[in-house]
């Protein structure tokens, strides 16, 4: 059976992973201004971060709808897909994977399994590459379900935030809050696992990585570990020569969040996508 991996753009797999793979990515939507942009495709990431802090109004985000969805699956069957598994970004942070589920149940002639990732960037984008490699292999998509579930059990992210102002601005945290926050000076650091976003707080940025190396300890050892970043990165370098000294033997990659992702997170934001080996 020809499976086909579809996926949306806040995966963050490098371009060239999602060639070699032949993952389809849809992108989601950026509205800056009075102009509408495809995540990934028409806005640079490093423009988006420069001109980030002075956007006014606030940059939107929405999913694509599920009529894209189902216009992408029908083209994907047009071109042999006889199955396709659809992995995207967690449910508790985006509305994506529920419009996938819509345009789905669309397809009684087609077999479109969407799966909830849990996860956010390159968590996602880890799942969605394991996915890829097993289709490769041979593998049915129950075979690959399995293996992605068990992963996601071993799948964090968690990032430092330069302030909560974006997370107000987006409508993702209350402004009560966030007002708060601002006043006390706290560093919030987002963490993730299993589709449960939890904001921790710290009250300055050295104990928000010491939190987080923390965590990588805990964690410790990897199947996979890179860091991410919004915008900022010699310090996602100097944060990786970091890690070098407590993990040597570990491949490290730097990753730019896409302009989706970051126009929620900010500027600034900071942390790391890894798994846990079994």
């Amino acid at each position: 059976m020809t499976i086909q991996i579809v996926t949306d753009s806040t995966c963050d797999l490098p371009a060239e992973t999602i060639r070699e793979l032949g993952i389809t990515v849809l992108p989601l939507n950026i509205h800056i201004r009075d102009k509408a942009y495809l995540d990934g495709v028409d806005l640079s990431r490093e423009e988006f971060y420069r001109q980030l802090p002075g956007y006014n109004p606030f940059p939107k985000t929405a999913s694509p709808s599920p009529a894209g969805f189902e216009r992408l699956y029908r083209r994907l069957a047009e071109e042999g897909a006889q199955a396709i598994l659809s992995i995207h970004i967690s449910e508790s942070l985006s509305a994506t994977v529920n419009e996938a589920r819509i345009a789905a149940q669309q397809l009684v002639d087609l077999s479109v399994t969407v799966l909830d990732s849990t996860q956010l960037s390159l968590g996602t984008g880890f799942l969605v590459e394991k996915a890829a490699r097993l289709v490769a292999a041979g593998h049915s998509v129950e075979e690959i379900l399995a293996v992605l579930k068990e992963q996601m059990r071993r799948s964090y992210v968690f990032a430092s935030l330069k302030t909560l102002e974006y997370l107000k601005r987006s409508g993702r945290m209350h402004t009560a809050v966030a007002h708060i926050g601002e006043i006390l000076k706290i560093k919030p650091v987002l963490y993730m696992n299993q589709g449960k976003p939890v904001i921790h707080r710290t009250r300055t940025q050295k104990n928000a990585t010491a939190q987080m190396l923390s965590w990588l300890e805990q964690y410790a050892p990897f199947e996979r570990l890179a860091i991410v970043h919004a915008g900022i990165q010699e310090e996602a370098e100097a944060l990786r020569e970091t890690v070098r000294a407590y993990w040597p033997e570990t491949d490290v990659p730097v990753v730019q969040i896409t302009p989706v992702l970051g126009a929620h997170l900010g500027v600034g934001a900071l942390g790391f996508a890894c798994i846990s080996k079994e």
